[in-house]
Formats: structure tokens, C-alpha cells, sequence
């Protein structure tokens, strides 16, 4: 049976660090290994924490400097065949989650993806796995959710942990270079993984700006500003695309259409 291990990083967040505990002790798939890093809280994280830990086979409360920081702090102690991060307050959408994914399946692909429930509060709304083969044009303009996704332990020994300079994105930046750059392409499940609490930092419009100026060194760090400018000019192709479609299906507006463009020429 293959082996999760689940790595919850949590920082003065109590009630919400409870709440993913007991999503992770309450799935009926029981082959995981539990590991807790906590961000030296001073509220009552700490608390939580022992109440459960005859359930959590490693934790630590200890500084860090920041979320990735805290992450490769859970990777180093893993033992399992895949890495799945469930952050403070996020749930898995179900008790049987693991169960459907791993309870009848040996899965050997770089990663597992599937289906995220974005959690706004008084409503949610799903965000399917993609299901097709990936590019590097797919993480040049967005990326796949990282907590639907559960990470085949060796990569990170192959391409490295996370790039604690980046505070907001350096998930983005693994699967830009995994999948993206080395097409480790990953096995998708139509199954809904994650309920996300959408409030973190990487969804907050506070650090839009921080996270726009990030994007921006990890492209240009990998990526060359020539095929950077191509991928500029998809994207922009791929806005008129419906024009196409539309003239595809209707005679008359390609005539129309076709006829302007002789006009403007």
C-alpha cells in the first residue's frame, strides 16, 4: 500500500490547526504518516498539538522563516512515498478521500491531482484537475492547485526543496520546473481532494504586488525573454480564439469577417 505522508504547517492559527487534525485523523485510509511543523505560535497551537499527539507521528513548534521555510522543515522528516501539505484550517473534503484515491490503486507518477473546493465562507465552488497532458504554457500563465496535488517524494531529492526566497510562490515555481520544464506529468483523479479556505496569503489581494514581483524574477530565472515574448503573443492569439470558433460554425459572419479583413489590408 502505498504511503502519504500529510505535512500541516501552522502558525497562531488553534481553532484552524484543530479543525485540519481531526480532518487527517477521521479519513478511513490509515497507511499516513502525520507531521505537524508549527511556526513557534504563542496562542493555544501548542495545546492542540499535544491534545492530538498520540495521532501526529512528528512535530515541532520552532521559528521559521516563513511558510516554505516550514514545508522543507516536513519534507526532511518524511518517510512515505508521497508528500500531500494540508495548511492550518484546510480539511479534506471528505473521510475518505485517501481512501479513493489509494485504497485499490499503486499509483508510480510524479504527482496526483485532482479536484479543489475553494472555500469562500458562505459558499464553494469546485475547481476541477485539469485532465490532460501539461505544458510549460499551462505555468506560465497559472498553475495546478498545490493542495490537490500529492508529490511523489523523490522529486524533491531530484529538483530540490522549495525556494525559501520566495515567500509567496515557490510551489508555483516547483511545478513550473517539474512539470513544465522536465514534463513530469502528473496522474489525474476526478475526485475532490481539498476544502480550501480561501484567505491565505497567496490568495490575499494584499500581495498581489509581492506576488506579481515574484512571478516575474521566476520566469525570468527560467525561462528566456525570447520564448517568454511568444508565449506573450498565445496568450494573446488564444483571446481571440472564440472569433475562430464562431466563424467555424457560422457561414455568414466568416464572410463578413473575412471581408473586412480584405478591406483593412
Amino acid at each position: 500500500m502505498t504511503r502519504i505522508s500529510i505535512i500541516t504547517v501552522n502558525r497562531n492559527n488553534a481553532e484552524g490547526l484543530e479543525k485540519t487534525i481531526i480532518s487527517v485523523i477521521s479519513q478511513t485510509y490509515t497507511n499516513y504518516e502525520f507531521i505537524v511543523i508549527d511556526g513557534a505560535s504563542t496562542d493555544r497551537s501548542r495545546e492542540v498539538i499535544s491534545k492530538y499527539g498520540s495521532n501526529i507521528h512528528y512535530w515541532v513548534s520552532e521559528p521559521d522563516s516563513g511558510i516554505f521555510n516550514a514545508m522543507n522543515k516536513g519534507i526532511e522528516k518524511v518517510t512515505g512515498d508521497y508528500c500531500y501539505f494540508l495548511n492550518s484550517a484546510d480539511a479534506f473534503a471528505s473521510n475518505t478521500v485517501l481512501e479513493d484515491i489509494f485504497g485499490s490503486r499503486q499509483y508510480s507518477a510524479p504527482f496526483i491531482n485532482g479536484n479543489q473546493l475553494n472555500n469562500f465562507g458562505t459558499y464553494r465552488q469546485r475547481v476541477p484537475c485539469l485532465n490532460r497532458p501539461l505544458t510549460l504554457f499551462d505555468f506560465y500563465w497559472g498553475t495546478i492547485k498545490h493542495q490537490a496535488t500529492f508529490i511523489r517524494k523523490d522529486l524533491f531529492d531530484t529538483y530540490g526543496l522549495y525556494d525559501e526566497t520566495l515567500k509567496i510562490i515557490a510551489d508555483w515555481k516547483f511545478f513550473l520546473q517539474t512539470i513544465g520544464l522536465h514534463n513530469e506529468q502528473p496522474d489525474f483523479v476526478d475526485i475532490d481532494i481539498v476544502d480550501f479556505e480561501w484567505n491565505g496569503m497567496s490568495t490575499n489581494p494584499e500581495f498581489e504586488e509581492k506576488h506579481r514581483l515574484e512571478r516575474n524574477k521566476v520566469l525570468d530565472d527560467c525561462i528566456p525573454a525570447s520564448i517568454q515574448a511568444d508565449y506573450v503573443h498565445l496568450r494573446e492569439m488564444s483571446n481571440y480564439r472564440y472569433i475562430s470558433d464562431a466563424m467555424k460554425k457560422n457561414k455568414i459572419l466568416d464572410k463578413i469577417i473575412r471581408g473586412l479583413v480584405k478591406i483593412l489590408n
